[in-house]
Parts: structure tokens; sequence; C-alpha cells
């Protein structure tokens, strides 16, 4: 289908522009997926990128969630059709309740879209609003710089081309467009601290501070990326000088029992037990919120992840202010046994040790 013809407002004109710039700074046109739910921020999405993407195929996700889901799925993908995409699929999933419904949900959701997009980039609504929420609910958690760096245009696999476009845009394109897009009941309800945030917080920031809060923001989270950029760069550099690679004693632990222990994740030799430590005496002389990133990033390359500000803070004191204590549980592991970091013979050391 070739989609429909589409007029030249400011708000489809803003809209266009955003993805023109996504695509060209990606090194040009190519078929794509868009990420659907009937919303105006994705609706707008997949009109504006049939005209500067290239082949679009539109994925609903049904979360099932909702009575009438189905029906709101499939009606997203009539309008998505008919506004040119070569195809629109409906993909329903099951959602847990791990981390809570919104966790869960998203996860099963990016789970869904990664499993059909076939090597193609996925392209999600998320505007300048997303994003000034995001910031500003990192900001609230007080856990670091890398919390309120906001969410990127470009993580591979996932395009956000509308991060510089507001809400308002979208909204007024679907209108000019004479599209109904779909209202998630959920984007109202006050019980969700987003929702608060965007319906309160930020209209009176906007209030008290001027306006131009939302773009500033943005800006900040821009910033910090970049910033982010390069110190993560430099912890790469000071983990691969920290790596302890000398060959394992006897007395210390049995290399061929992998990194983790004989029954843990990662058993595949001394190579993993290199790996699985890291030297003390580099990382005591980097600043620490190097140090930190770096043992971020040491422990991201075993597969530890989902770590908090706490987690790392206690794992800091392992190495600049030790006191004997204890080792620091990371999460992970398996049933019987739990991934801790312990300080070990002049080394960091990622441990498995049973679960009381």
């Amino acid at each position: 289908m070739t989609g429909v013809r589409l007029p030249e407002t400011e708000a489809v004109l803003a809209v266009r522009r955003g993805v023109r710039q996504w695509v060209a700074a990606r090194g040009g046109r190519g078929p794509v997926v868009v990420g659907l739910s009937g919303g105006a921020d994705s609706l707008a999405l997949v009109a504006a990128s049939v005209v500067e993407a290239g082949a679009v195929t539109a994925v609903v996700v049904d979360h099932q969630l909702q009575e009438g889901s189905a029906a709101v799925a499939a009606r997203a993908a009539e309008q998505a059709r008919a506004l040119g995409c070569v195809e629109a699929v409906v993909v329903p999933v099951t959602v847990g309740r791990a981390g809570g419904v919104e966790a869960a949900a998203r996860a099963a959701r990016y789970a869904a879209l990664a499993a059909v997009r076939a090597g193609r980039p996925v392209l999600l609504g998320h505007t300048l609003d997303d994003q000034a929420e995001t910031v500003l609910l990192g900001l609230a958690r007080g856990s670091g710089g890398r919390s309120i760096q906001g969410m990127a245009a470009w993580n591979a696999p996932w395009g956000r081309p509308l991060l510089g476009v507001r809400r308002a845009r979208t909204v007024a394109m679907c209108a000019d467009l004479g599209i109904e897009p779909w209202h998630d009941p959920h984007n109202t309800d006050p019980r969700y601290t987003r929702v608060r945030v965007r319906e309160e917080v930020l209209p009176l920031l906007e209030q008290v501070l001027g306006g131009g809060v939302a773009q500033a923001l943005g800006r900040t989270a821009d910033q910090l990326r970049e910033d982010g950029a390069v110190l993560d760069a430099l912890a790469l550099e000071l983990v691969a000088r920290a790596r302890d690679r000398t060959p394992t004693s006897t007395g210390d632990r049995a290399a061929s029992a992998g990194p983790f222990g004989p029954d843990g994740p990662g058993d595949s030799g001394a190579d993993d037990n290199s790996r699985a430590t890291i030297s003390i005496e580099i990382l005591a002389t980097a600043p620490p919120a190097l140090r930190r990133r770096a043992v971020r990033a040491w422990l991201t390359d075993l597969g530890i992840t989902g770590l908090m500000n706490a987690h790392l803070q206690a794992i800091d004191e392992l190495v600049s202010n030790w006191r004997g204590q204890g080792p620091v549980a990371v999460g992970g592991g398996t049933r019987a046994q739990r991934l801790v970091v312990t300080r070990e013979r002049g080394t960091l050391a990622v441990r498995a040790q049973p679960r009381i």
C-alpha cells in the first residue's frame, strides 16, 4: 500500500523531521519495525516512518491485561495498514508479575518485538515528554548520573526518533490525519508514579520555571549520556588493567571450578576464573566514581546485571575501606546458591555461596 498523503501541517512536519534526522544519522533508509500501541505517539511514528524510513512493519503487542485488548490491537493493526505499512502483525503475550505489572509488561513487550524484528531496527514512539519524565524519575531515585541519562535515540536494536518531539505534536498529527488514537486508561491512572509526574509534576515545573522544562531535561540527558560514554570507555580500560590473570594456586581456588564454584554459572575453566577476579591494588588507585563504574562493567561482563547503587557502594567499601566485612550479595546464581563479591588475596572475586 502507498499510505495516506501527509498534509504539510506544523505537527506533521515536526514528526517527519524527527524521523528523517534519525534515519539520516543511521545511514539512510531501510526496512524497520515500529512498535505500535495504537496511541497517538506510535501512530504518528508509523505514518512518518512510512514516508521517511522505508518499508515499515508495524508490530502490535497485545498484553492481554485489559478486557477488549484484542480488539484494540486489531484496530491498531488495521490503522497501520491504512497508513501504508507493508505488514502489520499482532503478537499476544502473557505478562508475568516479576517486578510489578508495569515492569513485567515492558519486559514482555520488548521480548516480543525482539523475537519478530528479523535483524531490523525497532522504532519506538517515545517523545520528549517521555524523556523528561524518565529523567525526573531517575533524579528522584538518587541512583547516580546513569539513572538520569534518559533514553538514547539509538541503543541497538531500539530506535527512538521522536525524543526531540513534544507529545502535543503527535496528538495534533493524528488529528491532522483524521486518525482516532487509542487512549490507554493506564496513562491517566494516578496510581502510577509516572502518570502523576506527567499530569502534576511537569506542568507545575513548567508553570513555576516559566516553560522549557521538558527541553532542558532532554538536554541534560543528552549531555550526561555523552559524558557517560567517555567514562564508560575509561572504565573498560581500568577493568582491562585490573583483571587478575595470575596463575591460580592450589591454596586459593581451583582453576577447573570456573568463576562461581563447581556448580555455579559460567563453569568454563581457568580463563573464566581470571575474568571473575580483579586487582584491588589497581582499583584503589582510581578515582571512586571511575572505580565504581569499572566494577559495574566487570560484573556486567560476567552476566551480573540489575545492580543498585547500594551494591556498588558496598563493593567499593571492600576496596577503599576494608574493615574485615563480609561478601556483598549481587543477585543471580541458582536456587541453591547466590552470587557474592568478596575480597580475597588482593582481589575482588565473584563466588557462589550456598543460600541459607
